[in-house]
């Protein structure tokens, strides 16, 4: 299927997009560099492997795994038809990136399908995010272990919005996170583990919220977001996504898979709230969660 053709092959290689080939049965022909830069999987790692063993592990927002039912390439070696979808992969470092998927039919002369191509786009804002880090840096308000922004910063954001809200009317939401059993996993695997996981979890929640949004570790464990122009029925979708796709957010160890879930509690703020009390309201609703589970959203006005 894919000839030894160096001129088609460096323009392949020179794409800033992934590009990989496979074959009917899904074993992956040929995988480019951008390929590898997105994902970080070298070519070695996947040519020759399936895409169905999930070594990407396609998901929707709903966390529904799109290599077992409703794969994009298969669908399109199916029916014939091209298809254009938004996924979430799954990095080899074990966070979540968000891609733009487009898929291809090959055909053989006699118009067969006899594989496919995947063209994949990093939907990450760098440029903002960068612009973003950039500042925080500057302010001395990054969070050393994470590349968030830290709670000094957190606090003077929350202010801002409060002071908006109370002169314009302009509605925010805080999600306050929780990372689930840490000690557990602290305790099993160590500290060295215990702050990859942390690291995992950071780079979900940046990649995927809202470029408006703000993500920061607001201490140990528990992370927040401040989610501006939004109301409660968005807030939730926000939430639950992100809590999605940290739980399909696992790395490997020297002592096997580490797999993290995330509980939520979603708030939107109020007309006579304060730092204190929306902030006290977002952390009963988050050990409303935890009480009731784990790896869930809470979400009231309480």
């Amino acid at each position: 299927m894919l000839k030894n053709d160096n001129f088609y092959k460096n323009i392949l290689e020179n794409l800033y997009d992934g590009v990989y080939f496979v074959d009917r049965n899904r074993k992956i022909l040929y995988w480019n560099k951008g390929a590898e830069r997105i994902t970080s999987f070298n070519s070695s790692e996947v040519v020759g492997k399936s895409c169905s063993d999930n070594i990407l592990n396609h998901v929707d927002d709903s966390g529904n795994q799109l290599c077992t039912s409703g794969c994009p390439l298969s669908d399109t070696m199916s029916n014939m038809i091209p298809r254009n979808v938004e996924v979430y992969l799954h990095h080899k470092h074990g966070h979540r990136v968000p891609v733009s998927v487009r898929t291809t039919p090959i055909l053989d002369l006699n118009g067969k399908a006899i594989g496919a191509v995947e063209i994949f786009s990093d939907n990450t804002p760098k440029v903002i995010l960068a612009q973003k880090i950039k500042e925080l840096e500057k302010m001395a308000m990054l969070d050393a272990l994470t590349g968030l922004a830290n709670r000094r910063y957190v606090e003077i954001n929350i202010q801002t919005r409060l002071d908006e809200s109370q002169r314009y009317g302009w509605s925010f939401g805080v999600l306050l996170l929780d990372l689930d059993h840490f000690k557990k996993i602290n305790d099993i695997y160590g500290h060295t583990i215990g702050d990859r996981a942390l690291k995992v979890v950071s780079k979900t929640l940046l990649n995927n919220a809202r470029v408006s949004d703000l993500v920061g570790r607001w201490g140990g464990e528990e992370f927040i977001a401040i989610t501006p122009n939004i109301n409660e029925e968005q807030l939730y979708l926000i939430a639950n996504k992100l809590r999605v796709l940290v739980e399909q957010s696992d790395f490997s160890s020297d002592s096997g898979v580490v797999h993290v879930t995330v509980s939520i509690g979603a708030t939107l703020v109020q007309p006579k709230d304060t730092a204190e009390t929306l902030l006290e309201r977002a952390d009963k609703l988050l050990y409303y969660s935890k009480a009731n589970g784990r790896n869930r959203v809470s979400i009231n006005q309480w």
